[in-house]
């Protein structure tokens, strides 16, 4: 464990300096979602990413390494184990840098082929209709292609393992036999002849005897977490005690058990590489590493990083009280009660104290401004009609109620400037602008239609689309505005806007503090279940984004009851995939 925080702390700041690097020839602070995609597709976005997944793949193989060359030292004893594992690092990080992009260069080669004909496949079988309905209806041409893509994965899968047991001892011959990188995959491959087989059942023996471990481990302190601590429920300080002690049984049997299984395949490699050496000694074994400074210097980061644990713990301790005040951002009105993006969705959201009633727009064929999330009407009526294709008197026939329940029979697309009659004074509204290529003039239809109705200081706008957020800064400066995001890189809060709007998986502490720090608010989503929320709410979050308003309200209610260390147990509890009932009637009792 302590060798990976050393490597951590000299990998961590390379791929963090990359990725600024990359990013410095953009024109933005932080890429989300498609912005990503297209920076990947141009010539230096796509060197950043292979230099950084260059680096990502030397933490991969270090890991390794350092074990097989503590094995090859000879060194028996903590402090002895530990200085001959510091020596080869401070030895050998170049090569295996130098090693781990000859190896990304060569999976990359071999994989790339077969995810372009993937997505070739993909592309073909469901370019008719919304991605949304795909997923939501599963057509046949969606699974035909989730079988195609299965196929190609095993393929490839079978195509890795034959080329990566022929490289099985690659790594060595490069860092301890000392042979060039360019030749030691070629070296491999002839050592290795007639030999893989039976190196890849012992592989496999390895991966099912991990795998049943990790299964009876992480199985009985699952079982543990699940049973043990609602005995307690009546002492929430014993509960805290209690699941905090069970939780630090699961990190450590967790770590012990990465630790022996990673020493054991080290030793399955090592004695190949042995038997490739044919009993000679190789060029550039480790030596005894006894040298006094050596650990001094690991005593000073080993102190170093306990500083550093010590105030983020703090911190993140001090944060768990969360935001003073939390918004509940209605997800399509209220989505899990109502068909989403509805007059109903938005009136039941108004009724359930939603603070923000959130929907999409997009344009029509005769130039209205319609409530509607998908590029087509596929998953909610079964029409297939393009948004920008239809006019209002084909919506007015397109009932996008009956797949929710048929009560809702008469819902209809409506348009955005009778959802701000029905918000204004009630709520207020975000407005997401959607985009599939054909808009016309959708920021200043909507501009016009929020003037009409003089909501301007009740009403907010994102997009997906980093230039729509910047041009309807410029169009109308002082309305707040925010940027939406599934995914991102680089620093979101030197990003236009006044709020971000992010994927609650992707939410962190440091995200979080970076945005706040400049003023901007941070909104999750899509958040549905009790445990979750209360987790975003201890971390800071600014707003809930959520299809269940009125659960929303109350947990946002029940939260504030809590103390701090049950606030710090919810979300140690959601980390590890442990939910607790945080439902007022079932609360009080956790």
């Amino acid at each position: 464990m302590f060798v990976r925080l050393i490597i951590a702390a000299v990998l961590v700041p390379l791929i963090a300096a990359l990725l600024a690097i990359t990013l410095s020839f953009s024109d933005q602070s932080a890429l989300t979602d498609q912005d990503i995609a297209r920076f990947l597709l141009t010539p230096v976005g796509a060197i950043g990413a292979v230099f950084i997944a260059s680096l990502i793949i030397v933490a991969a193989t270090i890991d390794i390494a350092v074990m097989t060359a503590v094995l090859r030292s000879d060194q028996r004893g903590a402090g002895k184990a530990l200085a001959a594992a510091f020596g080869f690092l401070t030895r050998s990080l170049p090569r295996l840098a130098v090693f781990a992009g000859h190896l990304l260069v060569r999976v990359l080669v071999i994989s790339l082929p077969f995810l372009a004909v993937a997505g070739a496949i993909a592309l073909f079988l469901m370019r008719d209709f919304d991605i949304n309905y795909y997923l939501a209806n599963r057509p046949p041409a969606f699974m035909a292609a989730i079988a195609s893509g299965g196929v190609i994965a095993v393929a490839l899968a079978l195509v890795l393992l034959e080329r990566l047991s022929a490289w099985a001892v690659a790594l060595h011959m490069s860092v301890f036999d000392l042979v060039p990188t360019r030749t030691a995959f070629q070296v491999s491959r002839e050592k290795m002849r007639g030999h893989r087989l039976d190196l890849l059942k012992r592989l496999l023996s390895w991966l099912a005897l991990r795998a049943a471990v990790a299964f009876v481990l992480v199985g009985t302190i699952g079982f543990l977490l699940a049973e043990i601590p609602p005995f307690f429920s009546g002492n929430l300080a014993l509960f805290f005690t209690v699941t905090a002690v069970l939780i630090g049984i699961w990190v450590f049997v967790n770590s012990a058990l990465n630790a022996i299984a990673n020493g054991a395949l080290s030793d399955i490699l090592n004695e190949e590489f042995d038997r490739c050496l044919e009993a000679r000694v190789a060029r550039g074994d480790p030596g005894p590493e006894t040298h006094a400074p050596r650990l001094a210097w690991l005593s000073g980061l080993a102190a170093l990083f306990a500083v550093g644990s010590l105030f983020v713990g703090g911190t993140a301790f001090n944060q768990v009280g969360g935001a003073e005040r939390v918004d509940v951002i209605g997800h399509r009105g209220a989505a899990a009660s109502r068909p989403e993006n509805t007059m109903a969705a938005v009136i039941k959201a108004i009724e359930d104290g939603a603070d923000w009633v959130e929907i999409d727009v997009q344009e029509t064929a005769d130039g209205e401004v319609l409530v509607v999330h998908d590029s087509d009407f596929m998953k909610a009526a079964g029409v297939d009609r393009k948004v920008w294709d239809v006019t209002m008197e084909e919506v007015a026939q397109i009932d996008i109620g009956t797949w929710f329940d048929p009560i809702y029979a008469d819902e209809r697309p409506p348009l955005l400037r009778d959802v701000l009659e029905v918000v204004k004074g009630r709520s207020k509204l975000i407005i997401e602008l959607k985009y599939y290529g054909h808009d016309v003039d959708l920021e200043n239809r909507v501009i016009a239609l929020v003037e009409a109705a003089g909501m301007q200081d009740q009403i907010a706008t994102m997009s997906l689309k980093y230039p729509a957020v910047q041009k309807m800064r410029r169009l109308r400066p002082d309305w707040r505005s925010g940027v939406l995001a599934a995914t991102a890189v680089g620093d979101m809060s030197g990003l236009d806007g006044d709020f971000l709007a992010v994927s609650a998986g992707r939410l962190s502490a440091r995200l979080l503090a970076q945005a706040q720090s400049v003023g901007k608010d941070v909104y999750a989503w899509t958040v549905n279940d009790a445990a979750s929320m209360s987790r975003m709410i201890s971390l800071g979050v600014d707003g809930l984004i959520t299809d269940k308003p009125k659960l929303a309200r109350e947990v946002i209610a029940y939260h504030e009851t809590l103390s701090t260390p049950e606030r710090l147990m919810l979300r140690l509890g959601d980390t590890i995939g442990f939910a607790f009932d945080l439902t007022p009637e079932t609360g009080a009792e956790m």
